[in-house]
């Protein structure tokens, strides 16, 4: 059925525009895939980023805006650990200065390792698709976690 419809319309052109107008959809498809796997990677960016923001200077473990290292293929893999890392070490400093009591030793890291190790997995045959949404699923519960934190940041905040 697509096959035909597809002949019937490239039917009205030669085979160069037929080709080229089919390679834009297929450009067109895969630039609208990107863009929407990355508009919700931004979004978690900016909880991060903003979250480093309410840490006092001193406890940040590292400048709120590495945190877009993370967008680098590949490299943001392996960023993205330390991300996790930072942000636990700068939250744990920050809440100790502030006498603020939270349940975890260093806030977030547990559910933050977890979607980095099952994204790492991805790789593995088979077994990456499960891991992949395991890993989806840590990573949002990760960024309501940390988006959580900020507020408790800035309820805490001194004047």
């Amino acid at each position: 059925m697509t096959n035909s419809i597809l002949l019937q319309f490239s039917s009205s052109f030669n085979d160069g525009a037929a080709g080229a107008f089919l390679g834009m959809g297929i450009v067109l498809i895969i630039i609208l895939a990107i863009a929407i796997g990355l508009i919700p990677q931004i979004f978690y960016l900016l909880t991060l980023q903003n979250t480093l923001k309410e840490v006092s200077p001193e406890n940040q473990k590292m400048p709120p805006s590495n945190v877009w290292l993370i967008l680098i293929p590949l490299f943001g893999m392996v960023w993205a650990f330390i991300v996790i890392n930072r942000m636990a070490d700068s939250l744990k400093a920050e809440f100790a200065k502030r006498n603020v009591v939270v349940e975890e030793d260093r806030p977030g890291y547990t559910i933050g390792l977890t979607y980095c190790i099952l994204m790492c997995c991805s790789i593995i045959p088979i077994l990456g698709s499960l891991a992949v949404m395991g890993g989806i699923v840590c990573w949002i519960i990760y960024w309501v976690k940390i988006a959580g934190y900020k507020t408790k940041l800035q309820q805490t905040k001194t004047i």
